[in-house]
């Protein structure tokens, strides 16, 4: 409303210190018209008769009916300069009394104002003035009918307003700027008016508790004669709706416009019973059927993407315009009809795709919407481990027998761990419930196929810890260890394990294979500390016999400086504890004989040192350096003994056959077949063989290669015997098995020394807890009876479901 530059000066504007400012200034001889004391000056004052004029000057602003505003009058005013004059105020014979007519004309001042407010007028009286006329009505008691009048004269100009409100050819958003314009007309008039009756405000209403202060007297007229109207409420409703309709379809909107609307139904106090009760239905319909028909039409990634720009817009909403109050009910209306409503058809149709193409931004944002809704990650998590389950499977279970998966199943199982480690690291906050989750799950496949895990994962690391291996740094195999320890956690047969990682160990530290001393200790120090120290017992015997070993042969070759060495022959003996070491079956061969006479050396001066003990050589176990002497230069054989001794022949011969090699070698027909294949059909070819082919049969002739050439002086013929064949495999197998006999005859025998009776389903219960590999039942079966046969236990009598333990 436009006023002059004095009375915007003039304003209150609802400031303490300017109302108090100006009550101070203006309060004269109104109080004293109503005290009731007398008031005197010093005794010695003289006495002056005062006039009947002289008093009407003292209070001529309560007989002046003018405007019934103070005007101060000095009683010094007229005095003559040097004179000396002494006033003494009498007692008023009697109260004052107030014009007839204040009241009315007071008013009639004030109205005026407040009429020039609501039409935009500029207004004849300061605001001082008026300011004054309220405080003077309010001195005299004139409080409530000044309230009533003012609420009254507001009413009647809000009520004016109505009927342009209900007008049907006005559209939705012109019909909402034009109730904007008038709610910020309101405020501002009301603003102002405040402002004149502020002392009104802060006495009357105070005190008076039946009655609203003047700012919420014009919200409530404004809310009862107009927005409480029921056309326009559902116009303003509707309008707003239909904005915010648009907006979500893509449309610009006049977001000032919604937010001034919205704020002035919040202050209103309609805003949650008019409108955000059919917003928030109107929000559920729509992504109700968004939802329904996106999950059908787009896959998983554009659907969660679609999810969080809708979340994200309606943030937006929240942060512009729609009250902070609304967000809790908005933001659940939306994850409930978007995400809850379809949590099992996201999951089915789009996680393993997501997982097996490792897409990580997609994941994060699946893990982020998950989380947003109850039992969200819940699900998240089950269906994660299903995939893992599921995908596991097809890496460790090979029914066609296929010895090439096989092959790379561990390295297949450490990458799809990786993978899934990387996933939780960084799209699922590293969340402990998907941690267990891949734990379980983890243990849970990998145990679907009994022993051979465990039997690959022993092999795995043996070519890890051979020399030759592809690990760049010592930093780089501690990892790769780290994380095969992983995997070896998930496995129930760790005592397969330990046989297959001990028959490796053994010939990585008796052909001088490993890689690493340090590398060896590394992993040994790993398996103590997750299985204990009876289980690394004997692993850590055969270091301690290669230790000993090493010790020995310095005294040994300290004592050989005295004698003369048959044939010129460098011996090294490693002597073995047989409780330590796998089992090997002996095999009786020809040494030549300056062989023999030095291993009768060796052991005479053993058994000399070591009494009481027995030595059996191991021919399977050996290996030498042979020198060879080749038209084309001398060279370095690193072969095996088996290898050593038919190549020693073709000093006696140039050609030999099949029979006449295993006649003077006493080895055994598949090794040798396996020693000749390597000499004469590998790489490094120092024999060969007529006919040409890769098989050896029994007529097959074998030559002395005259013509052989190689670029090195010290050449590594492949030592076929240290290769596993399937009959050591099962061999060791078969050993695992009887061990697990020994522990699960134990294991019966210690639970029935304990409990003395017990069922057959109660002693099969004990038994899988306290067993640590997996067993079959049958298999138990088996040990109970050998127990009752070897009379360690007994049945009773009349159930045979029981029974009983035999002292």
């Amino acid at each position: 409303m436009p006023l002059s530059n004095a009375n915007q000066r003039n304003l209150p504007e609802q400031q303490s210190q300017e109302n108090d400012l100006t009550s101070s200034k203006k309060r004269r001889l109104s109080d004293n018209c109503s005290s009731q004391n007398n008031k005197r000056f010093r005794e010695n004052s003289e006495i002056s008769p005062m006039t009947d004029s002289q008093k009407r000057a003292n209070f001529s602003a309560l007989t002046n009916p003018s405007n019934g505003i103070n005007r101060h009058a000095s009683p010094l005013a007229n005095s003559k300069p040097g004179s000396t004059k002494k006033l003494i105020i009498k007692n008023f014979k009697e109260k004052p009394r107030l014009p007839d007519n204040f009241q009315a004309l007071t008013w009639d001042k004030l109205a005026e104002s407040v009429q020039a407010i609501h039409t935009s007028r500029s207004i004849n009286s300061s605001l001082e003035e008026l300011y004054q006329a309220v405080e003077n009505m309010c001195s005299h008691k004139m409080s409530a009918a000044l309230y009533d009048q003012l609420k009254q004269i507001c009413e009647n100009h809000v009520k004016s307003n109505i009927t342009q409100f209900l007008e049907d050819n006005i559209g939705y958003e012109q019909f909402l700027k034009k109730m904007d314009n008038i709610w910020q007309s309101h405020c501002r008039q009301m603003i102002m008016i405040r402002s004149i009756f502020l002392f009104l405000d802060r006495t009357y209403v105070l005190q008076t508790s039946s009655v609203m202060s003047i700012w919420d007297m014009g919200l409530d007229l404004f809310r009862s004669n107009i927005v409480g109207h029921h056309i326009v409420q559902n116009r303003t409703v509707e309008g707003l709706l239909q904005l915010i309709s648009r907006e979500r379809s893509g449309e610009a909107v006049d977001r000032q416009l919604m937010k001034s609307l919205l704020r002035m139904l919040s202050d209103l106090q309609i805003y949650h019973d008019s409108f955000e009760k059919k917003f928030l239905e109107a929000t559920d319909r729509l992504y109700a059927a968004e939802g329904q028909r996106l999950m059908q039409e787009r896959d998983v990634p554009e659907y969660l993407a679609y999810v969080d720009k809708r979340l994200g817009e309606e943030n937006e909403r929240l942060l512009h315009y729609l009250d902070p109050s609304t967000k809790k009910n908005l933001v659940c209306c939306v994850e409930k009809q978007l995400l809850d409503q379809h949590l099992n058809t996201i999951l089915q149709k789009g996680l393993n795709q997501l997982l097996s193409e490792n897409r990580i931004q997609d994941l994060t944002l699946m893990y982020q919407l998950f989380s947003r809704v109850k039992d969200g990650l819940k699900e998240l998590s089950i269906a994660f481990a299903a995939y893992i389950k599921t995908t596991g499977r097809l890496i460790v279970v090979n029914t066609d027998n296929d010895l090439e998966k096989d092959r790379d199943m561990v390295q297949k199982l450490l990458d799809f761990k990786e993978k899934l480690d990387n996933v939780i690291d960084i799209c699922f906050a590293k969340n402990e419930k998907f941690i267990n989750g891949l734990k379980e799950s983890f243990e849970h496949f990998i145990n679907q196929r009994q022993n051979k895990p465990a039997e690959l994962i022993a092999k795995y690391v043996d070519s890890k810890l051979r020399s030759g291996n592809k690990e760049a740094t010592e930093e780089e195999l501690e990892r790769l260890l780290d994380k095969i320890m992983v995997l070896f956690r998930f496995i129930h047969g760790k005592d397969v394990f330990e046989a297959f990682y001990k028959k490796d160990l053994a010939k990585r530290l008796l052909v001088g294979k490993s890689a690493s001393v340090d590398a060896e200790k590394s992993m040994l120090s790993k398996l103590k500390q997750e299985c204990g120290a009876a289980f690394t017992s004997k692993l850590e015997g055969m270091f301690k016999d290669m230790e000993l070993s090493k010790d020995f042969m310095l005294t040994f070759k300290q004592q050989m400086q005295h004698i003369d060495t048959p044939g010129g022959i460098d011996l090294t003996v490693n002597i073995l504890t047989m409780g330590y070491w796998p089992t090997y079956m002996p095999m009786e061969v020809h040494l030549p004989a300056e062989m023999v006479k030095y291993q009768e050396i060796f052991k005479k001066f053993y058994l000399g040192k070591h009494s009481g003990k027995k030595l059996q050589w191991q021919s399977t176990l050996g290996h030498c350096v042979l020198k060879a002497c080749f038209p084309g230069g001398k060279k370095e054989l690193q072969v095996s003994l088996f290898q050593t001794l038919c190549l020693l022949l073709f000093n006696e011969g140039d050609v030999f056959t099949f029979k006449e090699i295993k006649l003077a070698t006493a080895i055994e027909d598949g090794e040798l077949r396996r020693t000749l294949q390597s000499l004469a059909c590998g790489k490094a070819r120092v024999i060969s063989k007529e006919p040409k082919s890769k098989d050896v049969e029994d007529d097959d002739k074998f030559i002395f290669n005259d013509g052989f050439k190689h670029k090195l002086c010290r050449i590594k013929i492949n030592q076929i015997q240290m290769k596993e064949t399937p009959e050591e495999n099962t061999s060791t197998t078969e050993r695992v098995f009887q061990d697990r006999q020994y522990q699960v005859d134990a294991a019966i025998v210690r639970i029935m020394k304990t409990r003395k009776a017990l069922s057959h389903n109660l002693l099969i219960s004990e038994l899988y807890k306290q067993l640590k590999f997996p067993v079959k039942p049958t298999d138990l079966k088996k040990r109970i009876e050998s127990l009752i046969d070897r009379d360690y236990m007994e049945r009773d009598k009349e159930d045979a479901n029981q029974y009983h333990y035999v002292a």
